[in-house]
């Protein structure tokens, strides 16, 4: 076979009789010291296979000489964590939060473990700086629909809004237009009133016609001047803090289809110490009052 095979002109060396773009392959071994290591690599793996668990078997695994586990591993490192943070995690279960702040030591330590727990169970919906999004408050501000001190985050914390717990915060905004409260031209008018109340209206006669529908309808919760009740978790209409959107279509669709946003409970999900030391966290980023 090889004396029908060219040679290189220049090397003098077979060629594989492959050809791309002008260039010929050159039929050169391959060097020692990379076949030894395949060699040194085919012998680790047998090796491997005996002493390490490597082949999955239809209901288990080959368990191996050395009979290693991960998981044993990950096991023992989480127990060996809570062992050490189990001093800690009482302190924080038994300390109320204003205690926790009082002590330089002990806030150190809420904060690093409230900013872990944010990180795994708040961040998705508030951000991971606490910044908030469409439809999920901003933490880092003063604005507070519940309440923004230590109890009153601890509290929100436990019972969640609009959640599973007998004791949640609730409030229910009714849906104006999906169920026929009011007709759309009122709808719209309402937004316009809604508006006023922060100083953006730029139609005078349908705030006016809007004046008693927000009496009638918005001002148990809202308040007669728009500026909210805590105890409803109503927004202030009259800042330029918006959860969904203070532009006169977001306000209709408000409106007509109601916000009722939910905040999960974390009673029974959470564990007092982390529930502590979150409201620590959230207390700290600068909107707690």
């Amino acid at each position: 076979m090889s004396k029908n095979r060219e040679k290189d002109d220049v090397s003098g060396v077979e060629t594989t009789g492959h050809e791309w773009d002008g260039i010929r392959e050159l039929d050169n071994p391959l060097p020692r010291w990379w076949l030894y290591i395949f060699y040194a690599t085919v012998v680790w793996s047998i090796g491997y296979w005996v002493v390490m668990p490597a082949w999955p078997l239809v209901n288990d695994y080959t368990r191996g000489v050395l009979g290693h586990s991960q998981r044993l591993d990950v096991d023992a490192a989480i127990a060996s964590l809570k062992e050490g943070r189990s001093a800690l995690g009482e302190k924080l279960a038994k300390a109320t939060p204003q205690e926790i702040e009082a002590d330089p030591e002990l806030q150190q330590a809420a904060l690093a473990w409230g900013r872990s727990a944010f990180g795994d169970n708040c961040a998705t919906c508030h951000g991971g700086g606490g910044g908030g999004n469409v439809g999920y408050p901003n933490l880092n501000d003063d604005i507070w629909l519940w309440g923004g001190t230590l109890d009153d985050i601890r509290h929100t914390l436990k019972v969640g809004i609009r959640s599973t717990h007998p004791e949640t915060r609730l409030s229910a905004m009714p849906a104006y237009g999906r169920d026929e409260l009011l007709e759309p031209g009122q709808i719209r008018d309402l937004a316009e009133y809604v508006l006023n109340l922060s100083g953006k209206s730029t139609d005078a006669e349908a705030v006016a016609r809007a004046a008693p529908l927000f009496v009638d309808n918005c001002a148990a919760c809202h308040g007669e001047d728009g500026k909210g009740l805590r105890e409803f978790g109503s927004p202030n209409l009259t800042d330029a803090d918006w959860l969904y959107g203070g532009d006169k279509d977001t306000i209709i669709e408000t409106i007509t289809n109601a916000r009722n946003g939910v905040m999960p409970t974390w009673e029974g999900r959470l564990d007092a110490p982390t529930i502590n030391a979150l409201a620590v966290y959230v207390h700290s980023l600068g909107g707690g009052e």
